[in-house]
This record gives C-alpha cells, sequence and structure tokens, in this order.
C-alpha cells in the first residue's frame, strides 16, 4: 500500500522564459522550423567553446548521425563502456562497426583512462567516452594517447550538462560531442538531442544526414545523397531548451545541493556504496543519485526497490551491460574480459528520486524510507 505522496524518480522544473518562447512559438505558428532552432544551436555550441552545433530529435539519433558523418571502414573497432545505455553499442553497430567494451571502475563508475587505453588497437578508430551518472570520465591521457595515433574522440555527454572537468565544460573535449536532452536531463526539451564539432565537414554532414540527406536543390530535392534519417529537433523542442540555457549554472546548483543532501545522509550506511562525490579533476553534479547494495543486502536489489514504492518511492534499475545484452550476443568482442564491475554495479544498483522539481518534504521522505531499510 503506498502512503502519503508518491514521490517520482524524476520531476522536470520550467522556468517562465521557457513559456514565454513556447508563446512565442505559438503565435507565430512556427511550429516545426522557426528562429529557435538556430538560436539553440549557437547558443549551446559556444557555451562549449564548438563552432558548430546540429540539433537533432534525441540523444541517439546524435550518436547514430556523429558516427555516420566519421565515414569510417566497415569492420572498424570503436571503444566504448561496457556500462552504458544500449544507444551506445547500436550506434555502432547500426554503422556496420565493432564496439569494444571497457569496464568501469567501483568508484566512479566509469570507464578508467588506463582500461579503455589499454583496448586500444591497430583497428581503432574512434572512442567513444561517456560521463557516466554526474562524473566526468579522467579524459586529458585518452586526449593526448589518441591525437598520437590519430583516434577520433566522441565525447558523449549526455548525462553531464552543466559539469566541468578541469574548469571546462564536458562536451568541450571531444573531436565531435553528442549530448541528450531528455525530460530528465540537466537541460530538457521533452525529447531531443545535439551534436557539437569543430570539424566543418563532419558538421555539414550530420546536417545532411538529419535530414534525410536531401540534394542541395531547389529543383532536385528528392534525390537524395546517402541513406540519412529525419531526426529532425522541432522549433517547440528547441524553444524549451533554449529558455533554460541562461539558468545552467543554477540548474547545476540545484542538483548539487539535492545529490550532497543525500550523499552526506547514506556515506555512512555500512552496506551501499556510492558514487565518488568529489575528484582532483571534478565535482559530481548528480544527474542521478545512485545507490548500489553490497554485503548482507548483495542481489537484493530487486526486494529494495519493491519496498521503496510501497512506500511511495519510484526508483530505478541501472544500465544493464552491453557484454550481458541478448541483443549483442552476436556483436560481442572476443576477449576474454568478464567486466566484473559493470555487472556487479549493473546487478545490485539503482537510483533514487532526484528531479529538479523535487521537494525538500519528498527528499526528506526519501531518506528515512531508505535508512530505515538499509539499516
Amino acid at each position: 500500500m503506498i502512503k502519503n505522496k508518491y514521490v517520482p524518480v524524476n520531476t522536470p522544473l520550467l522556468n517562465i522564459q521557457v513559456k514565454k518562447n513556447l508563446l512565442e512559438c505559438f503565435k507565430t505558428n512556427q511550429l516545426t522550423n522557426g528562429k529557435f532552432i538556430k538560436k539553440f544551436e549557437t547558443s549551446f555550441s559556444n557555451l562549449h567553446y564548438k563552432k558548430y552545433g546540429v540539433s537533432v530529435s534525441n540523444g541517439t539519433a546524435a550518436l547514430e548521425i556523429a558516427i555516420k558523418s566519421l565515414g569510417l571502414k566497415k569492420g572498424s573497432e570503436i571503444i566504448i563502456p561496457n556500462f552504458s545505455i544500449i544507444s551506445t553499442a547500436l550506434s555502432v553497430i547500426k554503422n556496420g562497426l565493432k564496439p569494444i567494451y571497457t569496464d568501469c571502475d567501483l568508484n566512479t563508475w566509469n570507464s578508467s583512462s588506463e582500461e579503455i587505453i589499454s583496448k586500444i588497437s591497430k583497428k581503432t578508430k574512434a572512442i567513444i567516452i561517456t560521463h557516466i551518472y554526474g562524473l566526468p570520465v579522467d579524459i586529458e591521457k585518452i586526449i593526448k594517447v589518441a591525437k598520437k595515433k590519430k583516434i577520433i574522440i566522441i565525447e558523449d555527454a549526455a548525462e553531464v550538462i552543466g559539469l566541468k572537468y578541469k574548469n571546462k565544460y564536458c562536451g568541450s573535449f571531444g573531436d565531435i560531442s553528442t549530448f541528450s536532452f531528455y525530460a530528465n536531463k540537466h537541460i530538457t526539451t521533452g525529447e531531443g538531442g545535439i551534436i557539437l564539432t569543430n570539424n566543418k565537414k563532419i558538421f555539414e554532414k550530420c546536417i545532411s544526414l538529419k535530414n534525410l540527406s536531401f540534394t542541395n536543390s531547389y529543383f532536385n530535392r528528392f534525390n537524395h545523397t546517402d541513406i540519412g534519417w529525419n531526426y529532425r529537433m522541432s522549433n517547440i523542442h528547441a524553444a524549451i531548451g533554449e529558455g533554460q540555457l541562461k539558468s545552467i549554472n543554477k540548474i547545476v546548483r540545484i542538483k548539487k545541493k539535492i545529490g550532497n543532501t543525500y550523499y552526506k545522509s547514506f556515506k555512512h550506511l555500512k552496506n551501499v556504496i556510492l558514487q565518488t562525490n568529489k575528484l582532483n579533476y571534478a565535482e559530481n553534479i548528480y544527474w542521478v543519485f545512485g545507490i548500489v547494495l553490497k554485503d548482507k543486502f548483495k542481489n537484493k536489489r530487486n526486494l529494495i526497490m519493491k519496498k521503496l514504492l510501497k512506500l511511495g518511492i519510484e526508483t530505478r534499475p541501472f544500465f544493464f551491460p552491453m557484454s550481458q545484452q541478448k541483443i549483442l550476443k552476436k556483436h560481442k568482442n572476443l576477449n576474454k574480459s568478464k567486466f566484473s564491475n559493470s555487472l556487479y554495479i549493473s546487478k545490485n544498483g539503482f537510483y533514487i528520486p532526484s528531479g529538479l522539481g523535487l521537494k525538500n518534504s519528498e527528499i526528506k521522505k526519501v531518506i528515512i524510507a531508505i535508512k530505515k531499510i538499509l539499516n
């Protein structure tokens, strides 16, 4: 039986500027095309010191287009994290390329720079560096090695909008960077994504691929030049995103406050592992707040999640590792890696309500419930 008010895992928080932007879209009938698309692309790329921004329909679309724009030879290897959303692997496979998985660290839940570098081979043409759950990968060493070996860095910053690595925003470091603006992200457009780059050739290819690769001709438009997608972002979605960008610092402060409140409340619990709060190169901005069970609660995650749901608290399980995905059996790299860390946190990890619209009373309710269950 659910007691009191139900606490959802995410509650968006939209400001007055978003509502003004949407009203302008409706008044001018600019629903699909309109000024907010270019405005949002420019604002977001400027924030990350990139020359070009290509808005798309979602973060998965951003990855698929980004990879295809590189024109890599079929069968080339791309290094990706084993602990990530399945979009990471699918974007590689759909482009006829081979994913090479890296295990994660139990302290950060990211793949370490050493682990990523160790998987580089002569066939490696790109590395997808995915920042997980609010902490960045220690990216500096990887970039140095990649430059020497002429390996392309695709920086997947979908979960860390507003996070700084050594005082520079994540998404600023890749040869090509991708973001998601799903409803639970720090900046949301409801559904949406973006690709950033300084490479004009990649930019132009991404523009073409997201829009069915129409011929750039008034009279011959419908003779298509490549196998592209209909992955455009609408003016309405861009208006929502643009309305939040000036508030990014405030948004990060709110998320860090929620995360730090949870961290201080749970860090002394004996039967849990928490993602590191702070590193020498970054502070956690908590896209989500995750808890990994250990010791007497090991392998009891589903039971704990059920107990919390009965108390009116929604949770989500962690990502399922790529190496265990049924749909990816044909595409597993044939090394002897056991991916023990990603298997463990995937099986024993879940995250709790941490949306921008979360109220103090709801945070308190979650803390009391978890302490009661896990003590």
